[in-house]
């Protein structure tokens, strides 16, 4: 009587669809648990806009530039660039939670099992966004009373522009946190990406000035994705696609996921020289 040697159990399409919703829902389980987590993505944004571009409410405005088509006040210019902010910070504290995850979550477990790390990474990506895309719809609802109204077509033609945006902050974030092997050192790699990022761009004023003050300032904002990410979100707010932004958005989210991907293969990537769950399979 021979024993046949059971055959491994090969990975069905149901199978990713289950792990893919149990990534997702254990993503918005965290969120909804972490109420803070919520409350500070809407705190920052909302100080912005509340108390700094108040003060600027009635001295700063913007002549026609696209894709608006009449003057704007301060507030309404810098909009935008505050909803990218928030899927900022979101994509830097889901990678934070990624460090932990990965060295006693269950991530660990996760990078274990026999599902492709690819696999696994994107779904983390794809559940990190949903969460941030929610946080700047809460951000807009509170933003309508500070007559931050948009084109009321705008809240719709804005999600694809949220959703790759935060494909790419969230890539970025990823790939950072393939950098680093323990979670105190994350904060400060998170200080030295997020506030370059988010003042030397177009966030807070348009390059034309940024230009006019500092030219070589001006060819480093240009070259800064984030600049891109705020002005997709900007035009596709008002129902108008910005090409060479949604071109360096999407080709720099290919670019960060692709490397976050290689960094934790276990065999080719940093984790290998880490000695990361799984590396020696």
């Amino acid at each position: 009587m021979t024993i046949e040697a059971a055959a491994p159990r090969r990975l069905t399409f149901g199978s990713y669809l289950v792990c893919l919703q149990g990534i997702v829902w254990r993503e918005g389980l965290r969120f909804l648990h972490q109420r803070e987590r919520f409350v500070s993505a809407l705190v920052r944004p909302l100080v912005w806009l509340f108390i700094f571009a108040a003060g600027f409410r009635q001295t700063l405005g913007f002549s026609i530039i696209p894709p608006y088509d009449t003057y704007i006040l301060y507030p309404v210019y810098i909009t935008p660039g505050l909803m990218a902010m928030i899927q900022l910070f979101n994509g830097m504290q889901s990678s934070l939670s990624m460090v932990y995850d990965r060295e006693m979550g269950n991530m660990r477990v996760l990078l274990l099992s026999p599902f492709p790390r690819a696999f696994l990474l994107s779904g983390k990506l794809v559940a990190g966004t949903l969460v941030s895309v929610l946080q700047v719809y809460a951000y807009l609802a509170i933003a309508w009373f500070w007559d931050i109204q948009p084109p009321p077509l705008g809240y719709l033609t804005v999600l694809p522009a949220l959703l790759l945006v935060g494909l790419m902050l969230g890539a970025l974030g990823m790939l950072l946190s393939s950098l680093v092997k323990q979670l105190e050192n994350f904060s400060g790699i998170m200080n030295f990406v997020i506030f370059p990022m988010f003042f030397a761009s177009s966030a807070l004023y348009p390059l034309w000035r940024v230009q006019e003050g500092s030219p070589a300032l001006y060819y480093v904002c240009q070259a800064n994705p984030f600049t891109h990410a705020v002005e997709l979100i900007r035009f596709a707010l008002y129902g108008q696609i910005n090409w060479v932004a949604l071109a360096v958005t999407a080709g720099c989210a290919f670019v960060f996921m692709a490397g976050a991907i290689l960094a934790y293969d276990p065999s080719r990537g940093l984790m290998s020289l880490r000695g990361a769950p799984g590396a020696g399979n």
